[in-house]
């Protein structure tokens, strides 16, 4: 499926450029640990992969870089451009407006102070192929085909860096492959994403880096050639041998 994403001005000078630093990123709950000491690098290969097993703490890392939850200790910096890089968030399990995929589209860029004009709209769902499903509601779409209306309204943020939580992880095999080609097409327009999955074919296909975690703690961070090719540690040998990782 051809996926056409527009150049745009954004408040970054240079969008594919912006780096993220966390520094002895750490994130609590009454006193339990979920992430613990991360000092990590995102840089500037346009997809960063979180991997890692169950409960290793992808989400939560995601959630904080969004901004949706405030480290406990430790600090995040954005290298370039700070707060006025736009972000934007795809849950793994995208809640859909009780009104059509249009409206669900024209809901996102109003709430953004953005005009929610026909053409614009068409335009955003046209990026994700969703094009003739503009008056369908969208709670009687497909999973998928909701995955990537929750795509398109991130989209209609004209976001410089896209947080991606497992995008695909209830999606059959065709429909997956709809969401990573999007996936691919935006990075390759100079969006930055961090896309968190347990997926290893889906991480060999679409990440430039890998960033692996295991019990909230960082594992080990390389591109990603090296890291399957020549992982560093027995964890991440372990989980690319397909055994448990605990």
């Amino acid at each position: 499926m051809p996926v056409e994403i527009e150049t745009r001005a954004t408040g970054c000078e240079e969008p594919a450029s912006v780096g993220i630093r966390l520094l002895g990123v750490g994130f609590a709950i009454a006193q339990a640990n979920i992430l613990s000491g991360i000092d990590l690098e995102i840089g500037a290969r346009p997809v960063t992969v979180l991997l890692g097993p169950n409960g290793s703490g992808k989400t939560t890392l995601l959630r904080l870089l969004m901004g949706l939850a405030r480290p406990t200790s430790g600090r995040i910096e954005f290298a370039s451009g700070g707060d006025r890089c736009r972000r934007a968030f795809v849950f793994q399990k995208p809640v859909m407006l009780k009104r059509s995929a249009a409206a669900n589209i024209a809901f996102a860029l109003r709430a953004i102070g953005a005009p929610a004009g026909p053409d614009r709209i068409r335009q955003l769902l046209a990026q994700v192929g969703l094009a003739a499903a503009a008056e369908r509601p969208a709670r009687r779409l497909s999973g998928g085909e909701q995955q990537r209306l929750a795509l398109a309204r991130a989209l209609a943020r004209q976001p410089d860096i896209l947080m991606l939580d497992e995008p695909t992880a209830s999606l059959d095999p065709a429909q997956s492959k709809l969401v990573e080609e999007i996936i691919a097409t935006v990075a390759a327009s100079g969006v930055r994403i961090v896309l968190s999955t347990h997926d290893l074919g889906q991480a060999r296909r679409l990440a430039g880096d890998v960033v692996f975690l295991v019990r909230g703690r960082l594992c080990e961070s390389s591109p990603a050639t090296r890291f399957f090719n020549s992982p560093e540690t027995d964890e991440a040998r372990r989980f690319l041998a397909g055994d448990l990782v605990l």
